[in-house]
């Protein structure tokens, strides 16, 4: 795969289509802009119009050819999911789909349906997403997962966190359950005799908006680490390295290589046994085709 992916490893993108979930802000904003950049058409799937047409008015301020595209999506109503799912099948096929968008952190919240935000947005919703459209990707489907996926325990009886919410236990949850679903997904991509591949990344840690929801003690002290950390155009680095890096597999994980995987550039990332457990993750896999209503037929 190679190692020291950045920005200026991102090759010409023109004639492909990218949809990038949680465009208009942080990471995602980053990897539309430089997608945008090389040429491809991105299309900014977000859950606020406003925010997206803000976003899109900057990338063409600093990339003035810039071929864009709102998608109207909120992960947190399955409804709307399949809403946005149909529009983009009624379109252009998909080089890639990257799926960014998530929420870390948040006061107890429950989607549409009533599930526990984090693991309704970052996981369920993003299941139901890909499931609907990867018959409509060519290349690449992109989840994106969090170094905190390494202490997270999936909580079967309990997914919507009825019976208490703590919300860092909560996040890693969600963030496990995307990387068991990105090799769950990889694995039957490939036994499917498809061409498409599934991959995972991580963007260290990266100051963007998802930080909003710390402690005040802990955001107060964000200005005397940022040296330490990702900006978020860096923190988009392993992101652009998933979409689009040529020595990238199927099933791969990249994230950056500094100390911790922290920063820097990306190359690939480590993922706990618990991550690449097959049992577990078809077991997730299940319960999410009952709990979405959408089954990916692999």
């Amino acid at each position: 795969m190679g190692s020291g992916f950045t920005a200026d490893n991102v090759s010409a993108q023109t004639g492909r289509v990218f949809l990038i979930t949680g465009a208009n802000a942080g990471i995602g904003f980053e990897t539309a802009k430089l997608l945008a950049a090389r040429g491809a058409h991105v299309i900014l799937a977000c859950r606020d119009a406003a925010r997206a047409e803000a976003a899109m008015a900057h990338i063409r301020a600093e990339v003035p050819q810039a071929d864009l595209t709102f998608q109207p999506l909120d992960l947190a109503d399955l409804d709307r999911v399949r809403d946005a799912a149909a529009a983009v099948l009624a379109g252009p096929r998909l080089h890639g789909l990257i799926n960014n968008a998530g929420v870390m952190i948040p006061p107890r919240t429950l989607t549409k349906q009533g599930f526990e935000l984090q693991f309704g947005v970052n996981h369920l919703g993003t299941f139901a997403f890909t499931g609907l459209l990867h018959r409509h990707v060519d290349h690449r489907i992109v989840i994106t997962a969090s170094l905190a996926h390494k202490e997270g325990q999936i909580d079967f009886s309990d997914l919507s966190a009825t019976r208490g919410y703590s919300r860092w236990p909560r996040y890693q949850m969600s963030k496990l359950a995307n990387l068991l679903t990105m090799f769950e997904l990889d694995r039957r991509l490939r036994a499917a005799g498809r061409e498409t591949e599934a991959v995972g990344c991580h963007p260290g840690v990266a100051l963007t908006e998802l930080t909003r929801h710390l402690p005040w003690p802990l955001r107060s002290m964000t200005p005397l680490a940022t040296p330490f950390f990702n900006s978020a155009a860096r923190g988009a680095w392993p992101t652009l390295q998933a979409a689009t890096g040529p020595k990238v597999r199927g099933g791969d994980y990249v994230g950056p290589q500094g100390l911790g995987e922290i920063s820097g550039p990306s190359g690939a990332a480590r993922a706990t046994g618990r991550a690449r457990d097959p049992r577990l993750a078809r077991e997730l896999w299940d319960r999410s085709v009952e709990l979405t209503g959408v089954d990916p037929g692999l």
